[in-house]
């Protein structure tokens, strides 16, 4: 079928693809988080470290499509929407894949492992977070579609539902983030104090996970307004 927008024809999904591509691997790192924290729940660091090395290497593939992108991205003025708006959704991307990263660095470095009493809410939180990043690719998979269409229509329509639920799931994960926090702090006395320094750190840096996502969101949503 014909595209619907005549720059669709010239550029064809050539320029989107990569960004969308980009965006599952990054999503991807992610998605192991949950797994190393369940791993270091049970101390099974041989399980763990399968999880770090498979967040590691969707961070070096992420990476590479970063460059790639940069490299590649029509510089025309033909491109249906800013380059330099496409460009900062790429490196904000690239910011969950980091992320995700430092968060495996972290755990695997010092063999973290939160308090019992704190892991049924450890691993609610980091499983909250990786549904973040889950949704926020399912709204850049559109991208290509909303191009399509002009940034209009009832696609519009559509992914503004997916970037509500987006903002909804982000908002779950700060709660969390605040009971763990109250949790951790009654307990701080009785716990090393550099290792409630790197609870702290870690949770922390999960959190940056769900907000890097949301921005994901927000960046699509400055594209759909232009």
């Amino acid at each position: 079928m014909a595209s619907r927008n005549p720059l669709g024809n010239l550029f064809g999904r050539s320029p989107i693809r990569p960004i969308q591509e980009h965006m599952q691997v990054a999503n991807e790192a992610v998605q192991h988080l949950p797994e190393l924290f369940r791993a270091s729940a049970e101390d099974d660091w041989e399980r763990a470290k399968l999880a770090h090395k498979d967040i590691v290497a969707a961070e070096k593939t992420a990476d590479k499509l970063k460059r790639s992108v940069r490299r590649h991205l029509p510089k025309s003025l033909f491109l249906p929407v800013p380059r330099s708006d496409l460009l900062s959704l790429v490196a904000i991307q690239d910011q969950v894949a980091n992320t995700a990263k430092d968060i495996s660095m972290i755990v695997m470095g010092r063999s973290m492992r939160f308090p019992d009493k704190l892991q049924p809410g450890v691993q609610e939180y980091t499983d909250a977070c990786a549904a973040t990043s889950q949704q926020a690719l399912v709204a850049i998979q559109e991208l290509d579609e909303l191009l399509e269409v002009g940034f209009s229509g009832r696609e519009v329509t559509r992914v503004e539902g997916m970037l509500k639920e987006l903002d909804k799931l982000e908002r779950g994960t700060d709660k969390l983030a605040v009971s763990l926090r109250a949790k951790l702090f009654r307990m701080e006395q009785e716990l090393p104090p550099v290792d409630v320094m790197f609870y702290y750190r870690v949770l922390s840096l999960l959190g940056t996970v769900a907000d890097d996502a949301e921005t994901v969101g927000d960046r699509l949503q400055i594209l759909m307004a232009k």
